[in-house]
């Protein structure tokens, strides 16, 4: 099961990506796997020697007992990889943003990514670049089907 993050990409031009382990618990592990995750409104602090993931939805599994759905998770670094993270951080205006969560055989993985802020008329050019992509892939498919048919 692979979780998205499309509003990160959206507001963010991810430049570098990171996988990390995720501390969770046996029920919010099987809502993982059940697809029932939000990383829309979720950001990463490194705080401590320690990286963790702010306001990222896990919804309560039905037959466990209830926990914090919003809850602040720990991840799983290497103490180089953080160090690596603190120094890009700290010299430009970068900051990190989960872009993807999915399970890896048994066990659940967070993709990071080191992104700078978007500012408005990036979106809106990248807004109208994808529709225009649209148009274009609609239209071969048109002519595709047109030229088919006897």
């Amino acid at each position: 099961m692979i979780i998205q993050n499309k509003k990160a990409y959206h507001d963010f031009v991810i430049t570098d990506t990171l996988e990390a382990g995720i501390v969770l618990s046996g029920a919010e592990v099987k809502s993982v796997r059940a697809g029932s995750v939000s990383l829309a409104d979720s950001f990463v602090r490194i705080s401590n020697k320690a990286v963790w993931l702010h306001n990222a939805h896990i919804s309560p599994y039905q037959k466990a007992l209830n926990f914090d759905p919003r809850r602040n998770r720990l991840l799983l670094l290497h103490r180089n990889e953080i160090e690596h993270l603190k120094g890009k951080i700290r010299g430009a205006n970068l900051t990190l943003v989960p872009t993807k969560m999915y399970t890896n055989k048994n066990l659940v993985k967070l993709e990071i990514g080191l992104a700078r802020g978007k500012k408005q008329f990036e979106k809106r050019e990248d807004l109208k670049r994808k529709a225009i992509e649209r148009d274009i892939e609609t239209s071969l498919r048109e002519t595709k089907l047109r030229s088919r048919k006897p």
